[in-house]
Protein backbone atom coordinates (compact mmCIF):
# COMPACT_ATOMS: atom_id res chain seq x y z
CA UNK A 1 0.00 0.00 0.00
CA UNK A 2 1.43 3.70 -0.52
CA UNK A 3 0.19 6.66 0.79
CA UNK A 4 1.58 9.48 -0.79
CA UNK A 5 4.17 7.95 -2.12
CA UNK A 6 5.58 6.61 0.99
CA UNK A 7 5.23 2.83 1.20
CA UNK A 8 2.43 2.00 4.55
CA UNK A 9 2.41 -1.99 5.31
CA UNK A 10 -1.40 -3.50 5.12
CA UNK A 11 -2.44 -4.08 8.50
CA UNK A 12 -2.60 -7.19 9.84
CA UNK A 13 -5.83 -8.97 9.77
CA UNK A 14 -7.46 -9.27 13.02
CA UNK A 15 -8.69 -12.95 11.91
CA UNK A 16 -6.61 -15.07 9.53
CA UNK A 17 -7.56 -18.40 8.08
CA UNK A 18 -5.43 -20.65 6.01
CA UNK A 19 -6.50 -24.14 4.96
CA UNK A 20 -8.64 -24.94 7.83
CA UNK A 21 -9.87 -28.19 8.15
CA UNK A 22 -12.23 -29.65 10.88
CA UNK A 23 -14.55 -32.44 11.83
CA UNK A 24 -16.27 -34.55 14.58
CA UNK A 25 -14.82 -38.13 15.51
CA UNK A 26 -14.00 -40.08 12.86
CA UNK A 27 -16.02 -38.64 10.19
CA UNK A 28 -15.47 -36.67 7.32
CA UNK A 29 -14.35 -32.71 7.11
CA UNK A 30 -17.51 -30.72 8.02
CA UNK A 31 -14.97 -27.57 7.71
CA UNK A 32 -13.44 -28.12 3.80
CA UNK A 33 -10.66 -26.03 3.85
CA UNK A 34 -11.40 -22.38 4.28
CA UNK A 35 -8.84 -19.83 3.60
CA UNK A 36 -9.93 -16.08 5.20
CA UNK A 37 -8.75 -13.18 6.30
CA UNK A 38 -10.68 -10.10 8.44
CA UNK A 39 -9.70 -6.37 8.58
CA UNK A 40 -9.31 -4.87 11.66
CA UNK A 41 -12.72 -2.92 13.21
CA UNK A 42 -15.04 -4.68 10.67
CA UNK A 43 -17.97 -6.59 10.71
CA UNK A 44 -17.72 -10.35 8.98
CA UNK A 45 -21.32 -11.84 8.21
CA UNK A 46 -20.90 -15.87 7.25
CA UNK A 47 -23.93 -17.07 5.53
CA UNK A 48 -24.66 -20.16 4.24
CA UNK A 49 -27.55 -22.64 3.79
CA UNK A 50 -28.28 -25.88 6.88
CA UNK A 51 -25.74 -27.94 6.64
CA UNK A 52 -23.07 -25.56 5.49
CA UNK A 53 -20.73 -26.12 8.55
CA UNK A 54 -21.12 -22.51 9.65
CA UNK A 55 -21.79 -23.65 13.04
CA UNK A 56 -18.53 -25.81 12.60
CA UNK A 57 -16.48 -23.47 11.56
CA UNK A 58 -16.72 -20.95 14.25
CA UNK A 59 -16.49 -23.23 17.03
CA UNK A 60 -13.44 -24.40 15.25
CA UNK A 61 -11.89 -20.79 15.65
CA UNK A 62 -13.46 -20.80 19.03
CA UNK A 63 -11.65 -24.14 20.41
CA UNK A 64 -14.29 -25.83 20.68
CA UNK A 65 -13.58 -28.24 17.93
CA UNK A 66 -10.02 -29.34 17.10
CA UNK A 67 -8.56 -28.02 13.70
CA UNK A 68 -7.60 -31.22 11.94
CA UNK A 69 -5.41 -28.85 9.34
CA UNK A 70 -4.79 -25.10 8.54
CA UNK A 71 -3.71 -22.39 11.40
CA UNK A 72 -5.67 -19.81 12.93
CA UNK A 73 -4.37 -16.16 14.27
CA UNK A 74 -5.41 -13.68 15.98
CA UNK A 75 -3.43 -10.42 15.09
CA UNK A 76 -1.20 -12.71 13.53
CA UNK A 77 -0.49 -14.87 16.95
CA UNK A 78 -0.74 -18.33 15.73
CA UNK A 79 -3.73 -19.80 18.34
CA UNK A 80 -4.45 -23.07 16.57
CA UNK A 81 -3.32 -25.30 19.06
CA UNK A 82 -4.66 -23.12 21.75
CA UNK A 83 -7.03 -24.02 24.08
CA UNK A 84 -10.52 -21.97 24.42
CA UNK A 85 -9.38 -20.20 27.68
CA UNK A 86 -6.03 -19.47 26.30
CA UNK A 87 -7.70 -17.97 22.99
CA UNK A 88 -9.55 -15.55 25.08
CA UNK A 89 -6.07 -14.84 26.73
CA UNK A 90 -5.16 -14.11 22.56
CA UNK A 91 -8.08 -11.96 21.99
CA UNK A 92 -10.70 -13.96 20.82
CA UNK A 93 -13.91 -13.92 22.31
CA UNK A 94 -17.11 -16.25 21.52
CA UNK A 95 -20.95 -15.98 21.84
CA UNK A 96 -22.47 -19.25 21.40
CA UNK A 97 -26.01 -19.32 20.26
CA UNK A 98 -27.29 -21.11 23.19
CA UNK A 99 -26.41 -21.61 26.92
CA UNK A 100 -24.90 -18.15 26.36
CA UNK A 101 -25.19 -17.05 29.90
CA UNK A 102 -26.23 -18.61 33.34
CA UNK A 103 -29.93 -18.30 33.90
CA UNK A 104 -29.79 -19.10 37.34
CA UNK A 105 -27.52 -16.24 38.59
CA UNK A 106 -27.89 -12.34 38.51
CA UNK A 107 -26.50 -10.02 35.66
CA UNK A 108 -24.10 -8.90 38.46
CA UNK A 109 -23.13 -12.14 38.95
CA UNK A 110 -22.59 -13.04 35.23
CA UNK A 111 -20.32 -10.28 35.04
CA UNK A 112 -18.55 -11.22 38.01
CA UNK A 113 -17.98 -14.75 36.82
CA UNK A 114 -17.27 -12.84 33.25
CA UNK A 115 -14.23 -10.88 34.88
CA UNK A 116 -13.17 -13.18 37.64
CA UNK A 117 -12.16 -15.18 34.81
CA UNK A 118 -9.96 -13.05 32.96
CA UNK A 119 -6.51 -12.22 35.49
CA UNK A 120 -4.04 -11.39 33.38
CA UNK A 121 -5.44 -10.55 29.75
CA UNK A 122 -3.88 -7.35 28.72
CA UNK A 123 -6.01 -3.86 29.25
CA UNK A 124 -8.33 -5.86 31.24
CA UNK A 125 -8.46 -3.47 34.35
CA UNK A 126 -11.66 -1.78 36.20
CA UNK A 127 -11.57 1.49 34.13
CA UNK A 128 -11.86 -1.05 31.17
CA UNK A 129 -15.05 -3.00 32.58
CA UNK A 130 -16.27 0.62 33.75
CA UNK A 131 -16.01 1.72 29.71
CA UNK A 132 -17.66 -1.55 28.29
CA UNK A 133 -20.54 -1.71 31.63
CA UNK A 134 -21.62 2.07 30.06
CA UNK A 135 -21.87 0.65 26.80
CA UNK A 136 -24.64 -1.54 28.27
CA UNK A 137 -26.99 0.58 30.25
CA UNK A 138 -29.85 -1.16 30.20
CA UNK A 139 -28.12 -4.40 31.52
CA UNK A 140 -26.59 -2.59 34.03
CA UNK A 141 -30.03 -1.30 35.67
CA UNK A 142 -31.30 -4.84 35.65
CA UNK A 143 -28.06 -6.20 37.88
CA UNK A 144 -29.96 -7.71 40.50
CA UNK A 145 -32.21 -9.95 38.07
CA UNK A 146 -31.62 -13.01 37.56
CA UNK A 147 -30.58 -13.43 33.76
CA UNK A 148 -33.14 -16.47 33.00
CA UNK A 149 -35.82 -13.47 33.59
CA UNK A 150 -34.67 -11.17 30.93
CA UNK A 151 -35.64 -10.77 27.80
CA UNK A 152 -34.09 -12.47 24.88
CA UNK A 153 -32.33 -9.15 23.73
CA UNK A 154 -31.37 -8.47 27.01
CA UNK A 155 -29.95 -11.88 27.37
CA UNK A 156 -28.12 -11.32 24.16
CA UNK A 157 -26.69 -8.07 25.93
CA UNK A 158 -25.68 -9.61 28.83
CA UNK A 159 -23.60 -12.15 26.93
CA UNK A 160 -22.11 -9.67 24.66
CA UNK A 161 -20.85 -7.36 27.48
CA UNK A 162 -19.35 -10.76 29.80
CA UNK A 163 -17.57 -11.28 26.13
CA UNK A 164 -16.19 -8.17 26.23
CA UNK A 165 -15.20 -8.01 29.56
CA UNK A 166 -12.27 -9.99 28.40
CA UNK A 167 -10.75 -6.64 26.22
CA UNK A 168 -10.90 -9.32 23.02
CA UNK A 169 -9.48 -8.36 19.21
CA UNK A 170 -12.02 -10.54 17.61
CA UNK A 171 -15.79 -11.39 19.04
CA UNK A 172 -16.97 -14.52 17.26
CA UNK A 173 -21.15 -14.67 16.95
CA UNK A 174 -22.80 -17.57 16.61
CA UNK A 175 -26.53 -17.01 15.34
CA UNK A 176 -27.56 -13.98 18.11
CA UNK A 177 -30.55 -13.58 16.60
CA UNK A 178 -31.58 -17.21 16.65
CA UNK A 179 -35.48 -17.89 17.86
CA UNK A 180 -36.13 -13.76 18.41
CA UNK A 181 -38.69 -11.73 17.05
CA UNK A 182 -37.86 -9.71 14.58
CA UNK A 183 -38.08 -6.52 16.79
CA UNK A 184 -35.53 -8.23 18.97
CA UNK A 185 -33.58 -8.80 16.12
CA UNK A 186 -33.19 -5.44 14.75
CA UNK A 187 -32.04 -4.24 18.65
CA UNK A 188 -29.21 -7.03 18.49
CA UNK A 189 -28.11 -6.43 15.21
CA UNK A 190 -27.76 -2.27 16.08
CA UNK A 191 -25.80 -4.04 19.19
CA UNK A 192 -23.33 -5.66 16.60
CA UNK A 193 -23.00 -2.68 15.14
CA UNK A 194 -22.13 -0.69 18.69
CA UNK A 195 -19.78 -3.55 19.72
CA UNK A 196 -17.93 -3.03 16.03
CA UNK A 197 -18.36 1.12 16.77
CA UNK A 198 -16.07 0.21 20.19
CA UNK A 199 -13.29 -1.04 18.03
CA UNK A 200 -13.74 -4.94 18.40
CA UNK A 201 -14.03 -7.22 15.01
CA UNK A 202 -16.91 -9.00 14.51
CA UNK A 203 -17.61 -12.17 12.96
CA UNK A 204 -21.47 -12.73 12.61
CA UNK A 205 -22.75 -16.45 12.08
CA UNK A 206 -26.05 -15.77 10.74
CA UNK A 207 -29.36 -17.62 9.05
CA UNK A 208 -31.30 -14.79 9.17
CA UNK A 209 -29.16 -13.59 6.04
CA UNK A 210 -31.03 -9.92 5.41
CA UNK A 211 -30.49 -8.77 8.89
CA UNK A 212 -26.77 -9.81 8.85
CA UNK A 213 -26.30 -8.59 5.38
CA UNK A 214 -27.75 -5.09 6.59
CA UNK A 215 -25.18 -4.61 9.33
CA UNK A 216 -22.33 -6.25 7.83
CA UNK A 217 -19.14 -4.93 5.89
CA UNK A 218 -18.38 -8.04 4.21
CA UNK A 219 -19.94 -11.29 3.77
CA UNK A 220 -18.70 -14.81 2.74
CA UNK A 221 -21.33 -17.52 1.31
CA UNK A 222 -20.24 -20.97 2.47
CA UNK A 223 -21.45 -23.65 0.61
CA UNK A 224 -20.22 -27.55 1.39
CA UNK A 225 -17.73 -26.65 3.80
CA UNK A 226 -16.41 -24.16 1.84
CA UNK A 227 -16.31 -20.39 1.13
CA UNK A 228 -18.25 -20.27 -2.37
CA UNK A 229 -18.26 -16.29 -2.49
CA UNK A 230 -17.07 -13.13 -0.85
CA UNK A 231 -18.38 -9.87 -1.72
CA UNK A 232 -18.94 -6.35 0.26
CA UNK A 233 -22.51 -7.32 2.00
CA UNK A 234 -24.56 -4.18 -0.03
CA UNK A 235 -23.97 -6.05 -3.11
CA UNK A 236 -25.32 -9.60 -1.77
CA UNK A 237 -28.36 -7.57 -0.08
CA UNK A 238 -30.61 -7.48 -2.80
CA UNK A 239 -29.54 -11.80 -4.04
CA UNK A 240 -31.49 -14.10 -4.43
CA UNK A 241 -30.75 -16.70 -1.82
CA UNK A 242 -31.00 -19.61 -4.11
CA UNK A 243 -28.51 -18.00 -6.40
CA UNK A 244 -26.43 -17.25 -3.62
CA UNK A 245 -26.35 -20.57 -1.75
CA UNK A 246 -26.60 -22.81 -4.98
CA UNK A 247 -23.70 -20.97 -6.72
CA UNK A 248 -25.49 -19.43 -9.30
CA UNK A 249 -24.60 -16.15 -10.84
CA UNK A 250 -21.72 -15.64 -8.77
Amino acid sequence: MRLNGAHVPAPVPALAVQGLRAGYGRGGDIVCGIDLAQTPETILAVIGPNGSGKSTFVKTLAGLVPARAGAIRITGTDVTERTPAQRAAAGLAYVPQEANVFRGMTVRENLKLATDFLHGRAGVCSAYEEKVLATFPEIVRREGVLAGNLSGGQRQMLAFACALLANPEVLLLDEPSAGLSPALVLEVMALVERVRAAGVTVLLVEQNVSAALAVADEAVVLVGGRIGRRAFARELAGADLGDLFLGRGS
